[in-house]
């Protein structure tokens, strides 16, 4: 634990220090364990990109609460834009009494999100219900009760979005039965694909395998919407390429099956774009935002063309919390400062930084099979041996920890555990981003010399 040469970590103590521990015992009597905590740690205070703990240690946050965090901790034009609404209203509900901002962040994302046709937008509380809620609008519309995911996919924890998800452990093991009309097709994984096939050949397969899906599994004629992360999250941040996200959307058209783009993890800038499918120049039907919209705050939305989000009758979609004048007021000072301070711009900024020092890292350590990302959405695939990129889930713990004993707060992600990501604010600056990528070259280098 070497900080004497750092500028944004401070490091008093290893961690946890001597309050955290002592609120971690509060912690195991009073919380279900079930609940999983990455760095076992307290927040104090936080601010842009760095996160200060009870004990006085300050850490580059590399974590962005999940990739929550794209405008940073606290912004000081969301938290004024914050106080002024706490001094007129906290809550009517929408269902009861209307209130302008909830109009206002509608208005901004059918303008924002891809595509130039007419939209709407419907506000809830979390990633998991906005799925939930885009899942009822495309059956009610299309009358039809099949969904399609992917394998590898993560849409949430409820009973729905459990069922969408393809990840067993910890998310869905005994936690059955699920919900029905739920399916689940191959998603390209270019990095784990057979020796000597490449990813236009991987594309094909996966596409041609739909067709046959459509004979053995559920006829395209019963299918609502195909529901697709452009890059996949917890999948381990999986990139696919323009060719297989078009030619699910030829297929969804072929069948008129609904496209739901799941941007959840990442919409707001996180790759470069506003919108992860702009990249690929698809055009979703709906789509689903959330984490980011709102820059910590409970917020969620579905927005998608006006006649599906137009199906459902007074009653049938809401909530007491969606789309909480809090929430709206926050969303609103996010989206400003994404187009003022040319966030998604940064991000790609920020890609590249990151991209370059995981290469040299790879060069320099077997272990490291992959290293992948699109915009800020970064990610090292750790492996056994490189040969047969057998996964490694116990070192990927290994470093996550070193990394925060040096600093630096980081993720892991994929079906096997064993992906280190990283979603840093997209206000950090560059000297906070070299130095927390400094934190984790000297976490690697400490684990592979134990």
């Amino acid at each position: 634990m070497q900080t004497s040469d750092r500028n944004f970590i401070k490091l008093n103590t290893p961690i946890p220090g001597p309050k955290a521990a002592a609120m971690l015992e509060e912690r195991k009597k009073h919380v279900p364990r079930g609940v999983s905590n990455t760095v076992p740690t307290f927040a104090e205070t936080a601010e842009g990109a760095l996160v200060t703990d009870v004990d006085g240690n300050t850490f580059i946050d590399f974590a962005g609460a999940i990739g929550t965090l794209n405008v940073g901790h606290r912004p000081q034009a969301l938290v004024d834009a914050l106080k002024q609404q706490l001094d007129k209203y906290l809550h009517t509900g929408f269902n009861v009494m209307m209130y302008e901002p909830y109009i206002q962040l509608a208005e901004k994302l059918n303008q924002l999100t891809p595509g130039d046709h007419a939209k709407k937008t419907l506000f809830l509380n979390s990633g998991a219900e906005a799925v939930e809620n885009a899942v009822k609008i495309a059956r009610k519309y299309t009358g039809r009760k099949a969904i399609i995911s992917f394998e590898r996919g993560f849409h949430g924890r409820t009973l729905l979005t459990m069922s969408l998800t393809s990840k067993v452990k910890p998310y869905k093991y005994q936690f059955g039965p699920f919900a029905p009309e739920t399916y689940k097709m191959r998603y390209p994984y270019y990095y784990r694909a057979p020796y000597g096939v490449t990813p236009e050949q991987v594309d094909e397969q996966v596409l041609a395998q739909f067709e046959e899906f459509f004979l053995s599994e559920v006829a395209p004629e019963d299918v609502a919407a195909v529901i697709l992360e452009p890059v996949q999250g917890e999948g381990g941040f999986v990139v696919p390429s323009k060719a297989f996200v078009q030619g699910v959307k030829r297929i969804c058209e072929k069948y008129d099956i609904l496209l739901i783009a799941d941007e959840i993890q990442t919409g707001f800038g996180r790759t470069g774009k506003l919108f992860a499918m702009e990249h690929f120049d698809v055009i979703p039907d709906l789509v689903t935002l959330s984490k980011s919209i709102a820059a910590g705050l409970p917020l969620s939305a579905v927005t998608g063309r006006a006649d599906i989000m137009d199906a459902s009758s007074p009653g049938e979609i809401g909530g007491t919390y969606g789309g909480s004048p809090l929430g709206c007021v926050a969303a609103l000072e996010v989206i400003k400062m994404m187009e003022e301070d040319h966030l998604p711009d940064r991000a790609a900024v920020i890609g590249e930084k990151i991209r370059a020092r995981f290469e040299k890292l790879k060069s320099r350590y077997a272990f490291i099979g992959d290293v992948r990302g699109l915009g800020a959405m970064c990610a090292l695939e750790i492996v056994k041996d490189p040969e047969t990129k057998e996964p490694d889930k116990a070192l990927t713990s290994r470093i996550i920890q070193a990394c925060y004993q040096n600093g630096v707060m980081v993720l892991s992600a994929g079906l096997y555990s064993n992906v280190i990501r990283t979603l840093s604010p997209l206000v950090i600056t560059d000297e906070q981003l070299e130095e927390g990528l400094d934190a984790m070259e000297q976490a690697f280098a400490e684990v592979a010399g134990s």
